[in-house]
């Protein structure tokens, strides 16, 4: 069975909504950058380590989606993290347990790890 535009355009549409914080019940957006600067630096084991944070903690308002490269290679592995009305964040030279760190008190409580923070705020607002 062929697929056809509408049908195609549909499912763009269903995906892309799901992928947006505006569009659903989601609290926070985390995108990993996985260029391939990213997952030779360590981005699999990032993205691993936000996975099973999740499961574990149960966060169900918590979306997790990858990128490609945010051309800042010499900063990977990064994330960025993005809140509802909020300025992105985004986190670079990341391992598990700053990723951790993240989770717990950024991702979870809503307290930005200002120790481990690039930038904030140069990115539009999703």
């Amino acid at each position: 069975m062929k697929i056809g535009p509408e049908e195609l355009d549909q499912i763009a549409e269903s995906t892309r909504s799901k992928m947006l914080l505006r569009a659903g019940n989601e609290r926070v957006k985390v995108v990993v950058h996985m260029g391939s600067c990213g997952i030779a630096s360590g981005a699999k084991k990032i993205l691993k380590a936000l996975q099973d944070a999740k499961d574990k903690a149960k966060a169900e308002d918590l979306i997790i989606s990858t990128s490609g490269c945010a051309g800042l290679c010499s900063q990977e592995p990064m994330i960025t993290v993005y809140q509802k009305a909020l300025c992105p964040v985004k986190y670079t030279n990341l391992n598990e347990k700053k990723v951790n760190t993240i989770f717990h008190e950024h991702i979870l409580m809503g307290k930005i790890v200002k120790e481990l923070v690039f930038s904030q705020g140069n990115e539009r607002v999703l």
